[in-house]
């Protein structure tokens, strides 16, 4: 994957745009606070909802495995869009701010 645009979670701001597309549930159990919900498999259908944004859209998932797929197919699609290194497992360990976590929980990735 190392052809796919990326960016560490370090050069990113905590509030940053950047779309996730992590299933429902693993949405809900945290996520970025400037985050849009867009999950792999909705993109096709629903690209008019990716954010405009002045620089490259930031993408992330879990790992960085299926953002990387998704950045793939934008890129194809001519959107300026990188995959965020690491996923949202990068961005906790990065010790950046997370919103969401059920019935009151810590945020977390699952």
């Amino acid at each position: 994957m190392s052809d796919i645009p990326s960016i560490p979670v370090t050069e990113l701001a905590d509030d940053a745009v950047v779309v996730d597309v992590r299933e429902p549930e693993e949405w809900a159990a945290g996520h970025a606070p400037g985050a849009v919900h867009l999950p792999l498999g909705d993109i096709p259908a629903r690209i008019d909802e990716l954010p405009e944004t002045s620089a490259s859209l930031p993408v992330v998932c879990r790992s960085g495995g299926r953002s990387g797929r998704a950045v793939e197919w934008l890129v194809q699609q001519g959107f300026d869009v990188v995959n965020v290194e690491g996923g949202m497992q990068a961005w906790n360990r990065a010790g950046k701010s997370m919103v969401g976590g059920a019935d009151g929980q810590e945020p977390t990735v699952v």
